[in-house]
């Protein structure tokens, strides 16, 4: 199972988009996966006594993070780095067993040229801290607004073979780290 991070907590994201996208492009390659909107995360993960004891609610976010064969995370450049609530949920995950070991990958996105390299790069160290194996390709998505379209799908054919070629080589990239 490959888990997909939509890693924003904004109502109505681009980023919510993309990632229904590639949980599409992984279900036509046969594979099962799930998506952690982090729009969904339990208002009550926020107190300050969730650091000493999580929420129950939150224990489904956590097992589907151990349970992955493979973790895509979908991220948007807020202020020139990543949102603060996907920094937040990762200190919430539990430490050290989450992360280790398990194949990631990144598809950064942006309303700007850049398509979120600076909050890929930054995230894809805290993954490598978290001993994470990082995915040697990456896609990034710029003006991601113009991209979307009115359908909330990527009209621009070039980046839907991107996308597609970044999930199949992810694929095949998890199962041989899995396998060792």
């Amino acid at each position: 199972m490959i888990t997909v991070i939509s890693g924003t907590n904004r109502p109505g994201s681009s980023t919510l988009k993309v990632a229904t996208t590639v949980v599409s492009e992984l279900a036509a390659l046969g594979c099962e996966s799930t998506l952690l909107d982090l729009a969904q995360l339990p208002p009550n993960l926020f107190d300050p006594e969730s650091y000493a004891q999580k929420p129950p609610e939150f224990e489904r976010f956590q097992q589907a993070i151990l349970d992955a064969r493979g973790i895509i995370t979908v991220i948007p450049e807020y202020n020139g780095s990543f949102p603060g609530v996907m920094k937040y949920f990762i200190d919430m995950l539990r430490f050290p067993d989450s992360l280790v070991n398990q194949p990631a990958a990144f598809v950064g996105l942006s309303a700007g040229r850049w398509g979120a390299l600076r909050a890929v790069e930054q995230l894809e160290m805290v993954y490598q801290y978290r001993h994470a194996h990082i995915y040697g390709k990456r896609l990034f998505l710029p003006g991601i607004i113009d991209e979307l379209g009115a359908t909330g799908q990527l009209s621009n054919p070039e980046l839907v073979e991107r996308l597609r070629a970044l999930v199949e080589g992810f694929v095949g990239f998890a199962q041989s780290v899995s396998a060792n």
